[in-house]
């Protein structure tokens, strides 16, 4: 007999404290051994600042690559290659101390001309990195000795260590920037030691790496596997050891009746979005995009489709970032709402949309494939179809060339897209740059998400895509793992302090 969602929640709610008591007793860590994880996609490249793919930091962020500072597992911004740094009083120069002593995986020592070059090559548009407008306000990037740099930025920046923080950020030997994307060399306690398309990376611990006792672990594998079933039942065989990206609700509530495995739940920053092409017909018009909206019943979904492990979100950003905000009453589910909508739009009996979903996401799809059933129920026929994850990133996210789609944006705070009309949502709104550069010039936090909090509002309001729900960060793996994070604050599946109990 079906479990009803309430006593669900409850068998859960009793299994995570189990699980809460169980992780206040681990072990000491120990030293040796091998782990291999599961991941989802095949990555375009291993250079987390060639592509937006979140499929590369997941395996190279602080494992492999590290910049000036870092993301910890609760989200906080941390010193990495840096140890210190100031800011002027006028906020134009940031000053950063290096780490001394520090070596890339090639052998090269660590210092300031390897930042420079990085971060000149960041700020330039025309150089082939993926996301250079977050260094936009950097004027000049200075080497006053080999462990010192100054950021000489033309305006003040309230989002630059943030920005320094993400795995575009990440900082490689100067000279080699194009050997990154297929062999990726940095600072990290694992070097990059072999990748077998299709199948496999395998990492090895850097015996030169700067922070001592780390890793725990020899090495670790990440194995390709597409399949979510596929997935599960390799762990449930032994043959992996973790799942750590994509692990759908109804495996999670088997790991937790598991006595051979264990499951974690934490916070991330993942909006699952239904994206609308908003340089389409009819999708052009803010009367259909709403109508969509309200046709949406998202709270259904949450409970349906994800055994209510979910949040419900409505507009770009997830409770896990500290500028969320509430919007999921912009356009509450309200199907009669939506046929006037489409009605006053001059489609009284709906229409035709393709909406394409990417694999191998699971989540994703289900999700799409219930969305496609409900705006059926107010007159839009929707033409499903699956797309494989390089075709998506190639005539989707880069050429733009589609009606819906279905993502998790997993990046956190990068509600900036929204002032890129060649991002592939093709929203043009220029207010929207003019509050990103208000709140980057903010001198304040609460001002800075005072400008964010609005353009959430004004997207919402315009109801540029559907942000259905935000995913919680699921996590499966063999009862002898411990050290693995149990929140997702940036995409990464981070084993720098992992080991196996003896």
């Amino acid at each position: 007999m079906r479990k009803t969602a309430k006593a669900f929640k409850v068998a859960l709610a009793a299994l995570l404290l189990a699980a809460g008591v169980a992780a206040a007793q681990d072990p000491e860590p120990v030293s040796g051994g091998h782990v291999v994880v599961a991941i989802t996609a095949e990555p375009p490249g291993w250079d987390p600042s060639a592509s937006t793919s979140q499929e590369i930091p997941r395996v190279v962020y602080d494992n492999v690559l590290q910049g000036l500072v870092r993301f910890d597992r609760t989200g906080e911004i941390v010193p990495a290659l840096a140890t210190s740094w100031e800011t002027s009083e006028d906020g134009l120069t940031w000053t950063f101390h290096l780490r001394e002593g520090v070596r890339f995986h090639d052998g090269s020592d660590f210092d300031a001309e390897d930042v420079v070059e990085k971060f000149t090559r960041a700020a330039d548009p025309e150089s082939g990195h993926a996301n250079s407008q977050y260094y936009e306000a950097i004027e000049s990037v200075e080497a006053i000795d080999p462990l010192t740099v100054a950021f000489h930025l033309s305006r003040p920046s309230s989002s630059l260590l943030y920005n320094l923080a993400r795995p575009d950020s990440v900082i490689n030997p100067a000279g080699k920037a194009d050997t990154q994307r297929t062999q990726p060399i940095g600072t990290g306690a694992f070097r990059f030691a072999e990748y077998v398309p299709g199948s496999h990376v395998r990492l090895e611990r850097f015996e030169d790496y700067w922070e001592e006792g780390l890793p725990y672990l020899d090495s670790a594998e990440f194995r390709i596997i597409s399949d979510a079933n596929a997935r599960f039942a390799a762990l449930q065989a032994g043959d992996i050891d973790m799942i750590a990206v994509a692990l759908l609700p109804e495996q999670f509530q088997q790991v937790l009746a598991n006595p051979d495995l264990k499951g974690t739940q934490g916070s991330a920053t993942a909006e699952i979005t239904m994206a609308l092409n908003n340089a389409r017909e009819p999708l052009n018009d803010k009367r259909v995009r709403q109508a969509i909206t309200h046709a949406i019943d998202k709270n259904a979904i949450v409970q349906g489709a994800l055994f209510g492990l979910g949040t419900v979100i409505g507009t770009h950003m997830s409770p896990a970032e500290n500028y969320y905000i509430d919007l999921t009453d912009t356009y509450p589910y309200d199907p009669e709402r939506a046929k006037q909508l489409l009605a006053e739009a001059g489609y009284p009996n709906g229409f035709r949309v393709r909406f394409e979903l990417p694999e191998p996401y699971a989540i994703e799809r289900r999700t799409g494939e219930v969305i496609a059933q409900q705006l059926a129920q107010v007159g839009i026929e929707v033409e499903l179809s699956v797309v494989e994850w390089a075709t998506w990133l190639e005539r989707i996210f880069l050429g733009g060339d589609y009606d819906m789609t279905i993502i998790g944006h997993s990046e956190p705070r990068d509600i900036n897209v929204y002032a890129n009309p060649s991002y592939y949502y093709h929203y043009d709104n220029p207010r929207i740059a003019e509050l990103l550069a208000e709140a980057e010039a903010a001198r304040t936090q609460e001002e800075a998400t005072a400008k964010y909090q609005e353009i959430a509002r004004i997207i919402a309001e315009d109801a540029v895509n559907v942000w259905v729900l935000s995913a919680p960060y699921l996590v499966a793996a063999k009862q002898d793992v411990f050290g693995f994070w149990t929140d997702q604050p940036t995409p990464s599946i981070n084993l720098v302090r992992v080991y196996r109990a003896r």
